[in-house]
Parts: C-alpha cells; structure tokens; sequence
C-alpha cells in the first residue's frame, strides 16, 4: 500500500481487514477519509471504486478476485494467484470471459534488473541453457506470538472458505504453513523464481516434478519446513530449488548455467 500510495493517478479511499489493528494500520497508509470496512463487498458495491488490491491469505484469493471481477473491479491479486490448480484453472477461466485486469503480485517482472536478465537470456549470449538453480532461505520463528485480542477479529470471517476450526494464534500469524490457509516453501518462495523461469525461458509448465519435503526443526506446522525440488522442461532444461524457513544465510536467488 505505502508503494501505491506514492504513485500518480490514484487514491486509496477504501480499506478492509477483518482484524482490528491491522484495519487501522491501513487506514493510517491510505488517502485520508478512507472508509474502514470488515466485510469486503462493501467496497465491492461500491461504484466509485475502479479497481481493488487483495492482500489476504491464499485461500481466500479466489472468491474475492471472482467477486471484484464480477462487481466490474479490475485486480491486483497477491501470489500465489490461487489456492490449488484447481482453483487457478477457475480464476482464469472467469477473468477471461470477463472484461477487467488482473495483475499478480509475482513483482520480479516489474524490476529493471530482472528486465536485464530477461534480456540478456533473450540475447543469446548465454547459449544453450540447460541447467537454472534456485534458493530462497529464510528464518521463520515459531511457538510465540503477540497477543491477540479476539474482540478485535472476527475469526469466522478471517477463515472464510477455510473449513471451520478454533482460533490459533500460530495459524493466524502463519497461515502460510498449515494446508487450509497457504502452501509453504513452494507457493510462498518459489513461486517467485519459477515464475521467472516461465518468463525468462518462454515455457509455461514443466514435463515432470519431484519434490522432497519434511519438517525437521518447526514441528508446529503442518507444512515442510525444508525442500528440495527438481523440475524438467520443455526445451531440454532443468530447474533445482533449494528452500528452507530455518537459515536465512544467502537469502535467495537463481542462477542460470549455458554453454
């Protein structure tokens, strides 16, 4: 939002969350007057409003990406865009019979250095390209959390299309690791990095995925806390991806092997 908000041509007059603090929180960073809201649709019906950002945990990215495009909202959806393949294949299907934008948050594309790289790749100067390594690691914390006063969230609304369950602070604070809520390493990290190897290399899918996963230091997640992948490609090339939320040493990246 604070990215937004300095950009010409717009005004954020409108915020939701269904989270106390976090609903004033937005309020502080958007257009002074902007309208505070725990139910989402009522910024939908609002005629004025052209287009929306959705900033929520992934389960709910689809109903509100379908619901604003069908309210006539152009989208600025986080990634992952869905929640399964399932749910993509859906979301594509309604965008594209519809007349709105819908733009993903996978923001490599929008940045001059990986604009250079695809560039680059594009040049040939690289040659055959056969081998591209990602990582992403990270320091991930888990078993203590701020407080939270539920007077102050509306816990039913916040898991939405989730299956119902009682309020936990660490499925709250990180949702990304539990099935009902996100995806872990792959939909949180790699989604970055394969989605420039999609761009870079001009192919939308690969031929085969094998990924190794476990939770070897987090037991308090559902999901992995370390994995490795391999994907193969059309066009005769391979991508690895190495990722863990236990040691954010190097950080993350990718590199990309030709003759």
């Amino acid at each position: 939002m604070g990215l937004l908000k300095g950009l010409p041509g717009n005004a954020m007059v409108a915020v939701c969350d269904v989270y106390e603090p976090r609903r004033l929180q937005a309020a502080e960073i958007a257009a002074s007057g902007a309208t505070r809201h725990v139910d989402y649709r009522e910024i939908l019906d609002n005629k004025e409003i052209d287009a929306v950002l959705i900033g929520t945990p992934d389960h709910w990215h689809k109903k509100m990406t379908l619901d604003a495009v069908a309210a006539g909202k152009d989208v600025y959806v986080e990634k992952p865009v869905s929640h399964s393949i399932e749910e993509g294949a859906e979301m594509v299907r309604a965008i594209e019979a519809s007349k709105q934008i819908v733009q993903t948050g996978t923001q490599q594309r929008s940045w001059e250095h990986w604009i250079l790289g695809k560039q680059i790749v594009d040049s040939g100067k690289l040659g055959q390209i056969t081998f591209i390594q990602t990582y992403w690691y990270q320091h991930a914390r888990a078993g203590t959390y701020p407080e939270v006063d539920l007077s102050k969230l509306d816990w039913k609304r916040w898991l939405g299309p989730a299956p119902d369950q009682p309020f936990r602070p660490e499925r709250f604070f990180q949702w990304r690791h539990y099935w009902d809520f996100g995806g872990g390493v792959l939909t949180d990290l790699l989604t970055h990095w394969i989605d420039v190897v999609h761009w870079y290399m001009n192919v939308t899918a690969p031929l085969t995925a094998v990924t190794t996963a476990h939770n070897y230091s987090i037991k308090l997640w559902e999901l992995p806390d370390t994995v490795t992948a391999t994907f193969e490609f059309p066009r005769d090339f391979m991508v690895t991806h190495n990722g863990t939320y236990v040691s954010r040493i190097d950080d993350g990246g990718l590199e990309i092997r030709g003759d």
